[in-house]
C-alpha cells in the first residue's frame, strides 16, 4: 500500500465535474446533504428509483415517455425491470445534433484518414436506414456485422436500432467457423462487412470468407459490401452481395422516423466466449444500454459535450459499444483500425495529439507492451486536452500505474475499469472526484450494489479476497440469451452459486481507499491479454485432426499475463513433433483468432474428467500452479493429474 496517491483531482476538477452537478441536483430533489462520492455512491444503491430515475433527467434522455414505474420487480435477479412503460429509441438520442461539429474521426492505420459530422452522420444512417428497410429489415430483425471498427459500422449499428431491430458483430480476423458459431444462431437477415482491412502495414482480404461464410447463413438475403482496402469491391464474388453505394443509391437523406420501442426491447447481441459449447448469445435491452452507458460517460469518465473520445477496441469487444454511446453525450467517437503498434508504438498517441483527445481507453496489455519497449509519449507528444486514460480487458499491473504517470502524462485521470460483456458495462471503475491510488479501480460505480463474497455467500471486509458479486438490479442485467428456454443457461451462468445475487466470476477485493482489485477469472475462462477465449472454441478446431483424440486447453499465469497451454492426447504410437504442432496452431488461427493459438502444446496419455465425462480444467490449471485439486475424489482418473505436475516446459 502506497502511502499517497499517484493523482489527485484539483478542487477546481472537482468543482466543475459532472459528478459534482448530479449530486447537487441530488440533494436538491431529495433533501440529501452528500458531500463527496462515498455518499453518493450508498446513497445510490439504497435509492435505485429515485437515482435511475435522477440519471434519466441528468442525461436528458429523449423518449416518447419514461412512464411511472422506475423498478418493477426490484427484489427479483433476475426478473427486475427498469423502466418497463418506457417508449424511446437508442438512435435517436445518439444523433441529438446535426451540424458541423465533428461526430467521427477515424484512422485506418497510417493508410486512411476520414472526419464525418454529425450532420453527415445523420444524414449517412437516414440514407442506410431507408436501405435496410427496403431490405425488409424491421423490429426484431437481426442485422449483423463482420466488419473493422471503421464509420460504416457505426452508421449500420444506429440504421438498424432507428428501426427497432437488433444489431450484432465481430471483428474480420474471426475465421469461419468463429463467425458461423455466432451469426448462425442468431439468423440475421443483412450482413455487412467490408473488402478487406489493413493490420501493421499490410492488406488482410475478406471476401473469401464472407463467400464461405455465406453457405453457414440461410436467413441473410442482403450481403452490404463497404469498401475500405479497394475503391470498388468485388461484391459480386458474394451471394447476395451488394456495393454499400448501390445498396444506399435509391435514398436521398431525410428526417428519420425513428421507431420508439420499449425500454427492454433488444439493441445488442453479445458473445459470451464459448467456455462449454457455442459461444451464449447474450441479448442486451436499449433503454438498458443507454441508460448504463450515458451514466459511465458523464459521471464516471466525466465525459463532456464537445470531448473527443477514443477506446482501441474491435467489433467484437463490448468496449466498441460503450464507445459508440458517447455520441449520446455530444462528444466526437475517435476510431482507430489496424495495428497499435505502428510508428514503435506511437501511433495511438499520434492519433491522441493530432486530434485534441480527451479520453485515451485501451488494454492493460497495451500498457505493458509499450512500456517493455520503452515507448515515452510524454517526452515526443504534446497531449494538452488529453483528462483521462481508461485500462480494462485485464487487470492492470501497479507497474503500469507507475508507467503511465512517468511516460505518459502526470495530471490525468487513471481509470482502470471492469466489467464485461455479461453486462456491456462495468461494474467498478473512474470516479473523477476521487484520488487514484496505485494497482487499484477507483470505486465501484453508481448504482451498481457491488460486494466481495465468499463461497459461502457471506459479505467479505476490505481487504479479503473473493467472488466480486452485485446484489441488486442493474438496468443491463441482459434479457436472457438467444433460444434458451426458460431462461436455464441465463440463471446458470450468473445466479446458480449465489441465489438472487449476481456471481460475475471475477476475483477480487475491496480496498481500504474503498477502492477495487482485480485478481483475474475466478472460472476457467482463458484470458490472455485481456482477451476472454473460450475452451470450446479452441477445441472444436483442434480436433479436427485425425491425430489428436482429445484435448485439454488451460492459462497459465505467465510473466504478469496469461499464455495459451494446449496439452494433447494423441493416437497410439504417434508423437507430437515441430510439424504436428504448426498445423495445431494453423487450424485454430484460420478458424478462429491469433488470440486462440497456444503458446505451449505438449503431449499427455490421459486427461483427467469427472465421472460423468467432463474433462476438468479448473483441476489442471491447479496443478500446473502448484495449487491444492479441490474434490479429487470425484474425478473418475484422478491420477491423470500427475501428467500435468512440474512440467519442466511450462517453468
Amino acid at each position: 500500500m502506497t502511502e499517497a496517491p499517484l493523482w489527485t483531482p484539483s478542487p477546481e476538477r472537482v468543482a466543475a465535474s459532472n459528478v459534482t452537478a448530479f449530486t447537487k441536483l441530488v440533494n436538491e430533489r431529495h433533501g440529501t446533504k452528500l458531500t463527496d462520492y462515498t455518499s453518493l455512491y450508498r446513497w445510490s444503491c439504497d435509492h435505485l428509483e429515485d437515482f435511475w430515475i435522477a440519471v434519466w433527467d441528468f442525461s436528458a434522455v429523449v423518449a416518447e415517455t419514461r412512464g411511472k414505474v422506475a423498478l418493477a420487480d426490484g427484489d427479483k435477479m433476475p426478473g427486475a425491470r427498469f423502466f418497463p412503460d418506457a417508449k424511446l429509441n437508442f438512435a435517436e438520442n445518439l444523433l441529438r445534433r446535426r451540424d458541423d461539429s465533428d461526430a467521427i474521426v477515424f484512422w485506418g492505420e497510417d493508410k486512411v484518414r476520414r472526419h464525418l459530422t454529425t450532420r453527415e452522420l445523420y444524414d449517412e444512417v437516414s440514407r442506410f436506414s431507408q436501405a435496410l428497410s427496403a431490405a425488409g429489415v424491421g423490429e426484431g430483425d437481426r442485422v449483423a456485422a463482420f466488419m473493422p471498427n471503421m464509420p460504416e459500422t457505426v452508421i449500420a449499428m444506429l440504421a438498424t436500432a432507428s428501426l427497432g431491430a437488433t444489431f450484432t458483430s465481430c471483428s474480420p480476423d474471426f475465421g469461419v467457423q468463429g463467425v458461423c458459431d455466432r451469426f448462425g444462431q442468431v439468423e440475421p437477415k443483412v450482413l455487412v462487412c467490408c473488402d478487406g482491412y489493413y493490420y501493421n502495414g499490410k492488406v488482410v482480404e475478406t471476401l473469401s470468407r464472407i463467400a464461405e461464410i455465406m453457405g453457414h447463413l440461410p436467413t441473410v438475403k442482403k450481403v452490404v459490401v463497404v469498401p475500405y482496402v479497394s475503391e470498388e469491391p468485388a461484391a459480386s464474388s458474394v451471394p447476395h452481395g451488394v456495393t454499400l453505394a448501390d445498396f444506399l443509391a435509391p435514398f436521398p437523406a431525410k428526417d428519420i422516423a425513428f421507431r420508439r420501442m420499449p425500454f427492454n426491447h433488444p439493441l445488442y447481441i453479445l458473445y459470451s466466449s464459448g467456455t462449454t459449447g457455442v459461444p451464449k448469445c447474450i441479448v442486451h435491452s436499449a433503454g438498458g444500454v443507454l441508460l448504463m452507458h450515458l451514466k459511465e460517460h458523464l459521471l464516471h469518465c466525466d465525459v463532456k459535450a464537445g470531448d473527443r473520445v477514443f477506446y482501441f477496441t474491435t467489433c467484437g469487444w463490448m468496449m466498441w459499444n460503450w464507445l459508440v454511446t458517447a455520441l449520446g453525450v455530444n462528444a466526437a467517437l475517435l476510431l482507430y483500425d489496424g495495428s497499435p503498434f505502428l510508428g514503435r508504438g506511437n501511433v495511438l498517441f499520434d492519433f491522441a495529439a493530432a486530434e485534441d483527445m480527451t479520453h485515451f481507453g485501451t488494454s492493460a496489455k497495451f500498457i505493458d507492451a509499450i512500456a517493455k519497449v520503452k515507448v515515452e509519449p510524454i517526452r515526443n507528444h504534446r497531449l494538452p486536452e488529453l483528462r483521462a486514460i481508461l485500462s480494462t480487458g485485464s487487470p492492470l499491473a501497479a507497474e503500469g500505474f507507475d508507467y503511465v504517470y512517468s511516460k505518459i502524462k502526470k495530471d490525468v485521470q487513471l481509470s482502470s475499469i471492469s466489467g464485461g460483456t455479461d453486462l456491456v458495462a462495468c461494474f467498478a471503475g473512474g470516479a473523477p472526484t476521487r484520488p487514484v491510488w496505485r494497482g487499484e479501480l477507483q470505486a465501484r460505480l453508481l448504482g451498481m450494489a457491488v460486494e466481495i463474497f465468499d463461497d459461502d455467500g457471506r459479505v467479505l471486509p476490505q481487504g479479503q479476497k473473493g467472488e466480486l458479486v452485485c446484489v441488486k438490479p442493474f438496468p443491463t442485467m441482459p434479457l436472457g440469451f438467444w433460444n434458451d428456454p426458460g431462461d436455464a443457461k441465463y440463471r446458470a451462468a450468473y445466479f446458480e452459486k449465489y441465489p438472487n445475487v449476481w456471481r460475475h466470476g471475477d476475483w477480487s477485493e475491496i480496498t481500504p481507499h474503498d477502492g477495487m482489485i482485480i485478481y483475474g477469472r475466478s472460472d476457467a475462462v482463458l484470458n490472455p491479454g485481456g482477451v476472454r477465449i473460450g475452451t470450446a472454441e479452441i477445441y472444436r478446431q483442434v480436433e479436427k485432426l485425425d491425430e489428436v483424440l482429445e484435448s485439454i486447453v488451460i492459462g497459465q499465469d505467465w510473466q504478469k499475463d496469461v499464455r495459451v497451454v494446449l496439452f494433447v492426447r494423441l493416437r497410439d504410437g504417434l508423437t507430437l513433433d515441430e510439424a504436428l504442432a504448426k498445423r495445431i496452431r494453423e487450424v485454430i488461427r484460420v478458424n478462429t483468432t491469433t488470440r486462440h493459438v497456444p503458446a505451449v502444446i505438449l503431449q499427455v496419455t490421459d486427461i483427467p474428467r469427472t465421472k460423468s465425462n467432463k474433462i476438468v480444467e479448473l483441476a489442471v490449471r491447479a496443478v500446473v500452479h502448484g495449487q491444492p485439486i479441490k474434490n479429487a475424489e470425484a474425478l473418475a482418473n484422478p491420477e491423470a493429474l500427475e501428467q500435468f505436475r512440474n512440467r519442466p516446459e511450462l517453468a
